[in-house]
C-alpha cells in the first residue's frame, strides 16, 4: 500500500525529477552511438560519410524496432506477470523474447546481404557515397543480433527492477564508441570502417554486461532449455510491444521518404543529390536529442499521471502535465533561439568540409525544418499523456498523426517549391498536428477539471466461509451469469463475489473503484493491449488478481467474472465454470433487461462478448470461452433456476 500510494502523496514536482532524469538520459544514452558516429565522421571522413551512416540509419532502426517489440513488451509482461504473483513461467518468455530478436536481427542481415547495393541505392545512395555506405554498412550488420539482444536486454532489465544496471550497460558502450571513433579514424586512419568497428565494440561489451545479467536476475530465472522456440510464451508479448515498434516504424517510414526526396530534388538543384542527404542527416540526429529529451521528461511522468488519474486526483494528474508541458517548452524554447541565431556552430560540429552550398543548405534546413520542434515535442508529449490516463483510442493515431502529415506533405510539397518543400513539410506538419492534438487534450481536459475524489472507504469486504470448492463464474453477455452465480452461492450457502473484488482492489491499490470496474468495459475493446500496458491499469489489474486471492484464500466461495479462473488455475478446489447461450436467447434477454431494440441488443451482445475476450486474452494470454479451460460449460437457455441447480449437482457430485 505504501509503495503505491507514494504516487498520490509525495510532491509532483520532486517525483517528476526522481522518475524523469533516468528515462531522459536513458534514451540519450541510446541515441549516442549514432550521434558520436555522425560527428567523427563528419570531421574525419567528410560530409559524404554523413550521408553514408544517414542510408544506414533506416535499416538500424528497423532493427531497434524489433528489439522494442520484443524487450518493452517484454518488459510490460513482466510487470504484470509480478503484479499477478505469477512469474512461473517468465524465465522461458524472456528466453524466446531474446531469440525473437536475435534472429530478427539474423533476418535483417540476410535481407541487406541478398539485395546487396540495390538497397543501399533505393535508400539513397549515389556513386559518390555507395562505397562508403557499403563499407560502413557491412560491418554495423555484422553485430545486428547481438545489437538487438542487448536492446532487448535493456528493456528486460530495467522491468526486472535494475534500471541502474541497465543504464551502466549502455554507458560502458557508448564511451567504448567515443573513445574508440577518434582513435580508429585520427590515429589508425581506418575511416569508415573504423568507425563501424568502434560502434559494434561498443555494442558488444554492452550484450555481454546484459547477458551477464541473466545470472543474477531477481524475478525470473532463465535455463538453457528455456532457449527452445515457443509461440506460447512469446505470442502475450508481442502486443504489449507493438505500441513501441510502431513508433520505430514512423522513424523508418518518414526517413525512407526523405532521403529519397531529397536525393531526386536534389539532384535536380544546385546542390547535388549528395548534399541535401548529408545536411538532412545531422539536422535529424539535432532533432533526435531535443526529442529524446522531450520524451524522458513525459516518459518520466507516465506512471505519475496514470496512477494519479486512476486515483481520481485529478488535480495531480493536472500539475504533474503542467510541469512535464513547461520543462518541454524551456528545453525546445533554448533549443530554438540557438537554432536560428547561430546554426553554424551545430552544423560544423559535424564537419565544415562540405564548401559554401553546403553550408548554405545545412543552416536552412536547420533553420527551417526545427522551426516548430517546440510543437514536435509537445504534441508527442500529448499523445503519451493520453496513453498514460488510458485513452488509447486517442493516443495512438495522435503519436503517428505527425509523422503520417510529414510524408504526405514531403512528397506534394517539393511538386511545387522544389526541395525547399521537403524542408517546409515539417513546420506544416508540425502545425496541423499540434492544432488536432491540443482539439483533443482539450476534452480531456475539460473531465480532468472536476474536483477529486474523496478517499473511498477501507471497511473489509472480505466474507469468512468454510474450507472447501471455489466456483468461477465465466459468462457470455446475456446469459444472466451474474444471477446465476448469486443463485449457485444461496443454494450452497456461500458466500458470492462480484462487486467486491472491485472494492477490495482499491483498497490494495489507492485507485478509484470506478476506474478498476472500467478495466473490461465495452469503451476499452479497443487497442485493449496498449491500454493495458499503461501503468495505472497495470497497477489496476495486478491489484484486481491479488484480491482474488485474497478472497479465495479466505475459503469456499463463487466469483463472478474478472478472469477469476485463470488467476486461481493453480488451486487445485477450483471448479471453474462457463454459462453460454444461443445468441438470440441472449439478444432477447438484453432486450428484456435493458429496453434494448433487437439492433441495439445485438449490438450490446457483440460489443460486451468482444470486450471481455480482448480482455481476458490480453491479461491471460488464453482464449475466453475454450471449453477446454473450464470444467463444466452450461447452456443457461434451459433457464437461470435449472443452470444453477446443474451446477450445484456437479459440485455435489466431485
Amino acid at each position: 500500500m505504501e509503495e503505491n500510494n507514494y504516487l498520490g502523496q509525495e510532491k509532483v514536482s520532486r517525483l517528476l525529477l526522481r522518475f524523469a532524469i533516468p528515462s531522459t538520459l536513458a534514451l540519450i544514452i541510446s541515441c549516442l552511438y549514432n550521434i558520436v558516429d555522425q560527428i567523427f565522421v563528419g570531421n574525419g571522413i567528410g560530409y559524404l560519410g554523413n550521408a553514408a551512416t544517414g542510408i544506414i540509419f533506416p535499416i538500424t532502426v528497423v532493427g531497434w524496432g524489433a528489439s522494442v517489440l520484443f524487450g518493452d513488451g517484454m518488459a510490460t509482461f513482466l510487470s504484470l506477470s509480478q503484479g499477478q504473483g505469477n512469474t512461473a513461467g517468465a524465465g522461458r518468455s524472456v528466453a524466446n523474447s531474446i531469440l525473437g530478436s536475435f534472429f530478427s536481427g539474423v533476418v535483417i542481415i540476410a535481407v541487406c546481404y541478398a539485395l546487396g547495393d540495390s538497397i543501399l541505392y533505393t535508400l539513397g545512395a549515389t556513386e559518390a557515397t555507395i562505397e562508403l555506405t557499403r563499407d560502413y554498412g557491412r560491418i554495423i550488420f555484422i553485430m545486428m543480433p547481438l545489437a538487438l539482444v542487448q536492446n532487448t536486454m535493456a528493456s528486460i532489465i530495467r522491468a526486472d527492477g535494475s534500471p541502474k544496471y541497465s543504464m551502466a550497460a549502455m554507458m560502458v558502450g557508448a564511451v567504448i564508441n567515443m573513445i574508440g571513433d577518434p582513435v580508429a579514424i585520427f590515429v589508425l586512419r581506418w575511416g569508415i570502417k573504423g568507425a563501424a568497428l568502434a560502434t559494434i565494440l561498443g555494442q558488444f561489451v554492452s550484450f555481454l554486461i546484459c547477458i551477464a545479467y541473466l545470472r543474477r536476475s531477481r524475478v525470473f530465472r532463465v535455463k538453457a532449455s528455456d532457449f527452445i522456440p515457443s509461440w506460447k510464451h512469446i505470442k502475450p508479448v508481442l502486443p504489449l510491444g507493438c505500441g513501441s515498434f510502431l513508433t520505430q516504424l514512423c522513424i523508418v517510414a518518414t526517413t525512407i521518404v526523405n532521403n529519397i526526396l531529397l536525393k531526386s530534388y536534389g539532384a535536380q538543384s544546385v546542390y547535388g543529390p549528395d548534399i541535401p542527404l548529408s545536411a538532412f542527416v545531422v539536422i535529424i540526429k539535432l532533432f533526435q536529442i531535443i526529442l529524446n529529451i522531450a520524451c524522458g521528461i513525459t516518459a518520466g511522468a507516465l506512471p505519475i499521471m496514470g496512477y494519479n488519474y486512476g486515483a481520481k486526483l485529478y488535480s495531480r494528474v493536472r500539475e504533474t502535465f503542467k510541469l512535464v508541458v513547461l520543462s518541454t517548452l524551456t528545453v525546445c524554447v533554448i533549443a530554438t533561439v540557438l537554432f536560428e541565431s547561430v546554426p553554424m556552430v551545430f552544423v560544423r560540429m559535424f564537419g565544415s568540409d562540405g564548401g559554401e552550398l553546403y553550408s548554405a543548405f545545412a543552416t536552412g534546413c536547420l533553420r527551417i525544418y526545427l522551426s516548430l520542434v517546440i510543437f514536435t515535442c509537445l504534441q508527442k508529449a500529448c499523445a503519451m499523456f493520453l496513453q498514460s490516463i488510458g485513452h488509447a483510442k486517442a493516443a495512438v493515431p495522435l503519436s503517428v498523426l505527425r509523422d503520417i502529415l510529414l510524408i504526405v506533405l514531403a512528397i506534394a510539397m517539393p511538386t511545387r517549391m522544389g526541395i525547399m518543400g521537403i524542408l517546409w513539410s515539417a513546420p506544416v506538419a508540425d502545425l496541423i498536428a499540434m492544432v488536432i492534438t491540443a482539439a483533443v487534450v482539450a476534452r480531456v481536459w475539460k473531465r480532468l477539471s472536476q474536483p477529486d475524489a474523496a478517499a473511498e472507504g477501507s471497511g473489509t469486504v472480505l466474507k469468512q466461509s468454510r474450507p472447501g470448492v471455489i466456483i468461477t463464474i465465466a459468462r457470455e453477455h446475456g446469459t444472466a451469469g451474474k444471477h446465476i452465480g448469486q443463485l449457485v452461492a444461496e443454494k450452497l450457502s456461500l458466500p458470492c463475489y462480484y462487486k467486491e473484488m472491485t472494492a477490495l482492489a482499491a483498497q490494495e491499490s489507492g485507485l478509484s473503484r470506478e476506474f478498476i470496474s472500467g478495466l473490461n468495459s465495452d469503451e476499452n475493446a479497443v487497442m485493449r493491449e496498449l491500454y493495458l500496458s499503461t501503468s495505472a491499469v497495470r497497477q489496476a489489474v495486478a491489484a484486481q488478481e491479488k484480491a482474488i486471492n485474497m478472497i479465495a484464500d479466505q475459503g469456499s466461495c463463487v466469483i463472478i467474472g474478472r478472469a477469476a479462473d485463470y488467476v486461481l488455475c493453480g488451486r487445485e478446489d477450483l471448479v471453474r465454470v462457463f454459462i453460454h447461450a444461443p445468441k438470440d436467447f441472449r439478444v432477447k434477454k438484453v432486450m428484456e433487461m435493458y429496453g434494448d431494440t433487437e439492433a441495439e441488443g445485438r449490438k450490446s451482445v457483440a460489443r460486451s462478448d468482444s470486450a471481455r475476450s480482448a480482455y481476458y486474452k490480453s491479461v491471460s494470454g488464453q482464449e475466453w470461452g475454450d471449453i477446454h479451460q473450464y470444467e463444466l460449460s452450461v447452456d443457461s437457455s434451459i433457464g437461470a433456476e435449472k443452470t444453477a441447480e446443474l451446477i450445484c449437482d456437479y459440485i455435489s457430485r466431485r
